[in-house]
Formats: C-alpha cells, sequence, structure tokens
C-alpha cells in the first residue's frame, strides 16, 4: 500500500477515535517500571515461580509490532531501555480495552498494566489487565527499515532511526558515557571546568575559515568560535592553573566522514606541564575511558584490531615521512628539494611555499594514513604551528603533538607560546599568509597579547576531537553517525 494510502487511513482512524470520545494524547501519565527493570529482575524466573507473584507492573512505550489471534493479541513494547512482550486478551483487559486495542497500529505509545508470566515458548511478557493509549502516530514507521541503503534519510530523520534502530541509540548512550568519564578522570586531576565566549570579535586558537556574524545592538562583527584555546590561556595567565571545557567549535569548512562544520572537542590546560607531560596525560586519559566503557584496552574499528596499551610510538615529522617514503633526509632539510619531491607526489605547491608547509603536505600525503595504531606525532613546524612553543634545540620546529588512530588526527596538542614578543611575531607571519590569500591564517589578536605580557606561566594544552574518539570506540565509520542532527544540504520541496 502507498504511503499517502496508509496516511489517510491513519488520519480517518484518528477522526474515528476523537468522534467516540478518546483522548489521543493524555498527559496524566505514572509509569512505575522499565522494560529492561522487569527483564533484569525475572530472567531467571520460570512459569512456576512467576505464578507466585502478585505484584503489578506498568510499562509505557511504542508498539514496534502486533500479532493478532482473534481475542488475543501479543506486541513489542519499546521504551528507553529496550523491548518487553505484552499480551493483550479481550477477556482480561475488557470489552472496552479491547476495542481500543484493535483500532490501534504499529508506532502508536501505549501503557500497559499487569502481572508477568511467560509464555510456552519462554519469553517473559507483562499480561496486560489495563492499556491505555497515550499518543497516537499519524504516520506509519517505515517498513523494512534495516534494509534501507539510503544513509542519508537516516541522519535526516534521526527520530526514525532511533525508534527503529537500537544500535543507533546505543552509540549515543556510549558517547553520552564517554563524556561523563572524560569528566570524572580532570576533575580527579584537579581541572576545572569552565565556559568561555562561543561569539567572539576575533576568530583565533586555531587555522581556519570561521563562520561570521553581525550584532546589531553592538554594531560589530562577531565569529563563532573555531576554537577557546586563547579564552582559555587568559585564565591560565589568570591564575586557573588547570582548565578544561568540552566545547562546541565551528569551522566553515568542507564535509565528510571525519569533518563536520560544527564539532565536539574537550580542550584543556595545565600549568607548569609540557607536551611531553600530556603525551602520558593523553595515553592514561584514553585507556581510563576503554576500560570503562569498553572493558578492555583492545577493539576493532573498520575491520582492523586497535589496542592502546601503553606506551604509544612517538615520531617526529620528518622520521614519519623517512620512514614511509624511504627518502635521503636531506630531502627535508631543503626548500627547493622538498618542493620538487612534493611536486614528484603531484602536489600542488607554489616556489615561495615555505618548507614547512610542503614538509605537511608531504606528511599528510604520504605518512599519516599509514599511522594505524596509536601514534604521537611530534616536532611540527613552525610555520604551521602559529601558537606553539619553539623546540629549544631546533627554533625552526615546536614543541607539539598530534595523536593520530587508524590514519586520523584525534588530538593536538603543545607547550604553549607564553613569550609576548614571539607570540607577535608569529601573528604577523600570519597576516602576511592572508594577504597572500591563505583564508585560514590566525589574525591578529593584540588583546590576548596584552594577556601574555601578564606573564602566563609555562603551560601545556591539548584538545581532543570528541567525535572522532567516539567513533573509534563506537565503530562507526562515519562522524555523522555519533552527532545526533549532523548537517545537511536542505531538501527543496521536490526533494532534491
Amino acid at each position: 500500500m502507498e504511503e499517502n494510502e496508509l496516511l489517510k487511513k491513519r488520519k480517518e482512524k484518528i477522526e474515528a477515535l476523537r468522534a467516540e470520545g478518546i483522548d489521543l494524547y493524555p498527559n496524566n501519565v505514572n509509569v512505575k517500571n522499565t522494560t529492561e527493570e522487569i527483564l533484569s529482575r525475572f530472567s531467571d524466573a520460570d512459569h512456576d515461580q512467576l505464578v507466585q507473584i502478585e505484584e503489578r507492573f506498568s510499562i509505557a512505550g511504542r508498539i514496534m509490532a502486533i500479532r493478532n489471534f482473534g481475542k488475543a493479541a501479543f506486541i513489542s513494547l519499546q521504551d528507553r531501555k529496550g523491548r518487553l512482550q505484552g499480551y493483550i486478551h479481550k477477556q482480561i483487559v475488557g470489552e472496552e480495552a479491547y476495542q481500543l486495542f484493535k483500532k490501534l497500529d504499529v508506532g502508536d505509545i501505549v501503557m500497559t498494566e499487569g502481572k508477568v508470566f511467560r509464555t510456552k515458548t519462554g519469553e517473559l511478557t507483562i499480561e496486560a489487565d489495563r492499556l491505555r493509549l497515550l499518543s497516537k502516530a499519524i504516520r506509519p514507521l517505515p517498513e523494512k527499515w534495516h534494509g534501507l541503503t539510503d544513509i542519508e534519510t537516516r541522519y535526516r530523520q534521526r527520530h526514525l532511526d532511533l525508534i527503529v534502530n537500537p544500535r543507533v541509540k546505543e552509540v549515543f548512550q556510549k558517547r553520552s558515557r564517554i563524556i561523563q568519564l572524560m569528566r570524572r578522570f580532570m576533575e580527579d586531576r584537579d581541572f576545572l571546568e569552565v565556559e568561555t565566549p562561543m561569539m567572539q570579535p576575533r576568530a583565533g586558537g586555531a587555522v581556519a575559515r570561521p563562520f561570521k556574524t553581525y550584532h546589531h545592538a553592538l554594531g560589530m562583527d562577531l565569529y563563532l568560535r573555531i576554537a577557546p584555546e586563547l579564552y582559555l590561556k587568559r585564565l591560565v595567565t589568570g591564575g586557573m592553573e588547570r582548565v578544561y571545557e568540552i566545547n562546541r567549535n565551528f569551522r566553515n569548512e568542507g564535509i565528510s566522514s571525519f569533518h563536520n562544520p560544527e564539532f565536539t572537542m574537550m580542550e584543556f590546560y595545565q600549568a607548569y606541564a609540557t607536551y611531553e607531560d600530556l603525551m602520558s596525560l593523553t595515553e592514561s586519559l584514553f585507556t581510563f575511558i576503554a576500560q570503562n566503557l569498553l572493558g578492555q584496552l583492545t577493539f576493532s574499528y573498520q575491520d582492523r584490531q586497535i589496542d592502546l596499551t601503553p606506551p604509544w610510538r612517538r615520531v617526529t615529522v620528518k622520521d614519519a615521512i623517512i620512514q614511509t617514503c624511504r627518502i635521503d633526509p636531506d630531502i627535508l632539510e631543503n626548500a627547493a628539494r622538498a618542493i620538487a619531491y612534493a611536486r614528484s607526489l603531484h602536489l600542488d605547491v607554489n616556489d615561495q611555499e615555505p618548507l614547512g608547509k610542503v614538509i605537511m603536505a608531504i606528511f599528510e600525503e604520504t605518512a599519516e594514513a599509514g599511522l594505524v595504531q596509536p601514534t604521537f606525532v611530534t616536532h611540527y613546524p613552525v610555520e604551521v604551528s602559529p601558537l606553539s612553543r619553539r623546540n629549544a634545540v631546533n627554533p625552526s620546529l615546536t614543541d607539539r603533538f598530534e595523536l593520530y588512530i587508524c590514519g586520523k588526527e584525534i588530538a593536538n596538542a603543545f607547550s604553549e607560546l607564553n613569550d609576548p614578543v614571539d607570540q607577535r611575531d608569529r601573528f604577523l607571519m600570519q597576516l602576511k599568509d592572508r594577504e597572500a590569500g591563505d583564508e585560514e591564517a590566525h589574525g591578529m589578536d593584540e588583546d590576548y597579547i596584552t594577556a601574555l605580557e601578564y606573564a602566563m606561566p609555562p603551560t601545556a594544552g591539548e584538545g581532543i576531537g570528541i567525535d572522532r574518539l567516539v567513533m573509534l570506540l563506537t565503530d562507526s565509520a562515519s562522524i555523522r553517525d555519533v552527532i545526533l542532527f549532523p548537517h545537511m544540504r536542505i531538501k527543496d520541496e521536490g526533494g532534491n
């Protein structure tokens, strides 16, 4: 039957129920139990034991299936905790309630009350002596939902996805659990959770293109934050020596299986620490989460076995390239030779490209995908690290790492640049890049430089991509699978 015909019949049924004076959307409901509570409590009870129980139970949820047998029927009832079978018999529930039941549909939300028993097939069931309609569904649930190949429909109609696909709900329950564990871990180490502005007069703290808006009362442009970094470091300067924020960031960039314009990170800063300290902290955090969430440090992600057991591999950017490409290390020390090698890889680089940016282009093209097991990639070029402290041995590099798992960046950290003179020079270098056409280059932030002039203690900071971490720990192929409402292009009225 076509969907519009089903919809027509549903609406006719609703009008008939209204004419009978039945409240289709009551609000005075007192539900005492959940499906999980009943299933866990009586999972080992046999038929004879259940017969002795006089206690009555009430559950509410959505009807997911109906099997009619004339004067009796079985329904599958789904609440937030799972599914439980209900038994509706005319002689037990009464004539009036049974006549109402006959007019219900899959997708309706009801409450049943009664005792529990076990069927001949051994399934735990609630025998309803009371049935109440709580919310009538106008639209039918999609048939054979699990066979759908249109992934986009799942993302656009997440409410349906959650109703008919228990695996989806499990992913988001785990996401919530992961964030709870992160908070517990940070609080146990004396970090203070804070909130910083999501609308900022300057887009700072990362190299990315921002979303721009306008505040009419103040008469000024504002930017959705690309990172909370500069505000968090102001707090460190102010004496909040250990701070973290679980934050939403916005970057006006492309959409892919690992990128969404709006995403969630945990960013934290620790005074009197270095980027090397944060490597150890990151290992501890990830193993803490995995052990509490999965019960082990090994798991499968997209058919790859991942092992979080510390210590994790550490390799410099240059060494990662050299080991992958088996090239002469001198190539990465000379701009002309590096550019020539990049072009041999069909990378688009110009003759004026700084050596550090050429090196990173080569790294991303050649070495990145091979970093499957947890790997700290260290010593990034200063040209791509405008807020990182210079390395004491080689000032062309920075004390920075990025954590890679399954070929994707999961975290970014560094010893913070707290020299206001050097910071101003870095911003000026970024301004030159912006004038040359780089829309993602960092802008000048005089207020932040002023804050540094009051002396920020030696500090290390890190940002961890929560969406990507959830992807890993739930074996989700796309970032859209772990964001409840991912951004999608709006469909026109024709469905395009």
